[in-house]
């Protein structure tokens, strides 16, 4: 607990007990719905402003041009707020100062001083009972970013928190923290999202996201993208442009964060719930693959640098812990984050530590694709997901990750290089992994690809008749690719190619699932339009995994 969080002391039990924790029949403690925490938490409001810690947050307004305490002359959340890596008793807290967003130098017009950010967070709303506050110190070598590490929270637990500047206060963000080992709860409401094109199209999906009030949010990669205006083309054509050249220096990095950070949908999805995020290629440079960058043969000596600067930018923009600050050209992505007994999530890193992609990358017949040797996670990263597997005893292990996991042929028997065709050893190694670990129910969560898939994961994809030993959930894109079109799955190619493939769409959204003890829902969502704003949302497509039987079934959509 640091000396900058005053404190009400949450973990004690007396405390506790005045949350009224219910025990379940086998004598584990069951999370509380949102209405019952606000009810039942009277007690510790009571209790928080007994110790001082309630009242009004604007109220402490240091004078302007007081050292750290100074008040920008404009709104410095411009940027919103966000949270992130809940555990079960500390959740980080996120927000980056910027008065002009799109400045070309990335410092968001706050000059170069360092800045005094205070920081709350309450049971509810409207801040009457809350039981933590802090200040961090940012400024131009963070980016204007604030990363505050909040422990010593009750597990399983919904809050509330905002930030202040001067007389400035941001927007409430909702977040929560995981609940304790040994807690099923009643479910878990999760959506996972993947590649925004700020240019191809509106986040509507986003808004739609956070409509669904998810108790958490996955994003798998292109958060961003790196080309510079009118490069990168939707076929529907581009409906807004970035800011700035094609992103290489820190400078570049940072302004591109904050124009798309600057989207009010995308902060409404931020603000909801707190999130898991991974970076997939476009953060960086479309397809690069470890050191190598996507066009090696024109020449980009300062690419190890160039990455060097996507991940410090990167980890500015997200909520991160400190763990994951980069050093140098490399950060730790990989991460194991568990929701009671419930599920894990493995986030995993698809890029930082692969081989090269196999014959040049793009769709080929390549043998070298079946090297044994050839490696998506490198050798580190797969022995730490390998001893997960053999560890866990959560009711679901999910892997959120970036790139196309089950075997998907082309009608001329093509793979993807970029996916897990191209690394077919890395991907029987985890499977088997999974299988050998007696991991009870497997489940891949994807993005990049820009389309809706539903696939059924095969120890064998050689033999029709192999067993089904997982499932993967695939989600298009929020925006990428432009609006995208509806298909038949039942005349679908890609389906009859590959009958383990059971579900396939080209329309822009987002997947959303209910996690129970007994099964794993997921209702793809889509979305007819991106190109222009405030487009309905529908569930195009709902499928259900049971517990203990790897597979899809389809039910009605939701």
């Amino acid at each position: 607990m640091t000396a900058s969080q005053a404190v009400l002391d949450l973990t004690d039990s007396t405390t506790m007990g005045s949350f009224s924790v219910t025990e379940s029949g086998d004598n584990t403690p069951r999370t509380t719905s949102r209405r019952h925490v606000l009810a039942g938490s009277a007690a510790v409001g009571a209790a928080a402003v007994a110790t001082g810690l309630t009242g009004s947050f604007a109220a402490a307004t240091p004078a302007a041009g007081s050292g750290t305490g100074r008040t920008p002359a404009g709104d410095p959340f411009t940027l919103g707020v966000a949270s992130g890596d809940p555990d079960q008793h500390s959740v980080v807290l996120w927000t980056r100062l910027a008065t002009d967003p799109l400045a070309e130098d990335g410092f968001g017009g706050m000059g170069s001083r360092n800045v005094e950010v205070h920081w709350e967070l309450a049971l509810d709303e409207r801040f009457r009972k809350v039981v933590r506050r802090g200040h961090e110190r940012t400024g131009p070598d963070h980016g204007f970013a604030v990363h505050a590490e909040v422990a010593g929270l009750l597990p399983g637990w919904e809050y509330f928190y905002r930030f202040r500047v001067g007389r400035h206060v941001s927007e409430t963000g909702r977040t929560r923290t995981a609940p304790l080992i040994g807690v099923f709860g009643s479910g878990l409401a999760m959506s996972f999202a993947s590649c925004s094109q700020f240019e191809h199209g509106w986040f509507t999906a986003y808004r739609h996201l956070a409509a669904d009030e998810p108790d958490l949010v996955l994003h798998l990669g292109d958060y961003v993208y790196e080309y510079k205006p009118q490069v990168y083309i939707s076929p529907d054509g581009n409906v807004r442009d970035h800011s700035g050249p094609e992103t290489e220096s820190l400078a570049n990095y940072r302004q591109r964060y904050a124009q798309y950070r600057s989207d009010a949908d995308l902060r409404a999805a931020h603000a909801v719930a707190p999130w898991l995020v991974v970076p997939d290629d476009h953060e960086v440079d479309n397809n690069w693959a470890g050191d190598i960058y996507e066009k090696p043969h024109i020449p980009q000596p300062d690419f190890i640098q160039r990455r060097a600067n996507a991940f410090r930018a990167y980890y500015e923009n997200m909520p991160l812990r400190r763990r994951s600050k980069p050093s140098g050209s490399e950060i730790q992505l990989y991460r194991k984050v568990s929701w009671g007994s419930l599920a894990n999530f493995h986030m995993l890193d698809t890029r930082q530590h692969r081989d090269d992609q196999a014959c040049d990358d793009g769709w080929k017949v390549c043998e070298d694709a079946a090297n044994p040797a050839r490696t998506l996670t490198g050798d580190e990263q797969e022995a730490w997901l390998l001893r997960n597997f053999r560890a866990s005893r959560a009711r679901w292990d999910i892997l959120g990750q970036q790139v196309f996991f089950a075997q998907r042929l082309s009608a001329s028997g093509a793979r993807s290089m970029d996916g897990w065709d191209g690394y077919q050893g890395s991907r029987e190694r985890i499977t088997q992994g999974w299988i050998e670990g007696g991991v009870r129910n497997p489940v891949v969560l994807t993005g990049d690809v820009h389309t809706h898939w539903a696939n059924e994961l095969k120890a064998d994809y050689t033999d029709p008749d192999s067993a089904c030993v997982g499932t993967e959930l695939v989600t298009t894109s929020i925006t990428s690719g432009g609006n995208g079109k509806d298909s038949d799955p039942s005349t679908d190619p890609n389906l009859q190619r590959n009958p383990h493939i059971k579900f396939f769409n080209q329309q822009r959204g987002y997947v959303r699932t209910r996690i129970t003890r007994n099964d794993l829902r997921a209702d793809f969502r889509v979305l007819d339009k991106v190109t222009e704003p405030g487009s309905p949302v529908r569930t195009r497509a709902s499928f259900v995994v049971a517990d203990r039987r790897p597979g899809l079934t389809e039910v009605d959509p939701a």
